[in-house]
């Protein structure tokens, strides 16, 4: 009995021994962190929802660990320029990805053939920090006020409903590509190069339906100058209080399609950075204060840890891997 005694304290003492070191590096890590300015890389231009956030997310952070946190936009390639770019700095905590993490998760797998870097393998999740709602919308020259009207109408008009999209990869473009195909609509996809011109011609009526972001269709909805026909959460949400859900417009099930942005770290990041910036990030979404400012741009906190980030993350890329192939998509 004795004898099984000393071993066991041996073996508490060897694992002590051994995880020393890693929580040694960890400290040190910390001890000084972070003694210069952040880069938080937007890899799309300014304007967009991506740069909105990641320009409140900079300058809470900045207050937050008393050293700037420096918006860097890095645009192109679909927001691929710029996470490249982070995937190959140093893993120190001092260049960030402010990514729209749902785009990057279909470009992943749209573009797997030419994209340089992979989503999984070279980034280390700090967290998701919101989520922007979609809304299929219709130009009111189409003769339907519901989505069972719409789908009525798609069907006995095949080829003949176009619907715009922000581009080939984009949410927009593959939540409805989710819908016609679950449906079995026969729908003819307009790619455009941004929401801009594609929610002009939608007004215009050259295109007649799209599956927007809230933020970009909002104003034409309350003008009247497009319909709403639902929204592609799983629950209502409080900018839209009055349209219904995909699931209950139409029963399909588990219909939940957002546009996710978080912050990511270059693979190898020392986790007590990681779950420092994470910690310091979930405070910061707490304050009444910067989830008013998110909600004006059209972002709904959803704040996740390290963790339930990279789950998310798998979620998203298993759904569109799914969704590509079972619809046939292809990169325009």
């Amino acid at each position: 009995m004795r004898q099984q005694y000393k071993q066991w304290i041996g073996t508490i003492i060897c694992a002590a021994l051994i995880a020393s070191p890693v929580f040694a590096q960890g400290e040190a890590a910390l001890k000084n962190y972070p003694d210069k300015p952040i880069r938080l890389v937007i890899p799309y231009p300014p304007g967009g929802a991506t740069d909105v956030i990641g320009r409140i997310m900079a300058q809470e952070l900045s207050k937050t660990l008393n050293q700037q946190v420096i918006p860097d936009n890095r645009a192109g390639d679909s927001g691929n320029i710029g996470a490249d770019m982070v995937a190959k700095s140093p893993a120190d905590g001092y260049t960030l990805l402010m990514g729209a993490l749902t785009s990057h998760s279909i470009n992943a797998i749209l573009d797997k053939d030419r994209i340089k870097y992979s989503l999984e393998k070279d980034f280390t999740p700090v967290a998701v920090v919101g989520v922007v709602p979609l809304v299929f919308v219709v130009n009111p020259s189409v003769p339907v006020k519901n989505m069972k009207e719409f789908i009525a109408y798609a069907k006995a008009n095949p080829g003949k409903l176009t619907f715009a999209s922000s581009g080939a990869g984009a949410p927009q473009r593959l939540a409805m590509e989710m819908f016609r195909y679950q449906l079995g609509l026969d729908l003819l996809h307009v790619p455009y190069k941004g929401s801009g011109p594609a929610m002009t011609d939608l007004v215009g009526g050259q295109v007649l339906t799209m599956s927007e972001t809230v933020p970009a269709a909002l104003q034409f909805i309350q003008a009247g100058q497009l319909r709403a026909l639902a929204v592609t959460t799983s629950k209502r949400i409080s900018q839209l209080p009055d349209v219904p859900t995909i699931t209950e417009a139409t029963g399909l099930p588990n219909f939940d399609v957002v546009s996710m942005f978080g912050i990511e770290a270059p693979a190898g990041t020392p986790k007590a950075i990681v779950n420092k910036l994470s910690s310091d990030i979930r405070s910061i979404l707490q304050r009444p204060d910067v989830q008013e400012r998110m909600l004006a741009a059209g972002v709904y906190v959803n704040y996740l840890s390290p963790a339930e980030s990279s789950k998310r993350i798998t979620r998203e890329l298993n759904m569109w891997n799914k969704v590509i192939k079972d619809a046939n998509i292809k990169a325009d």
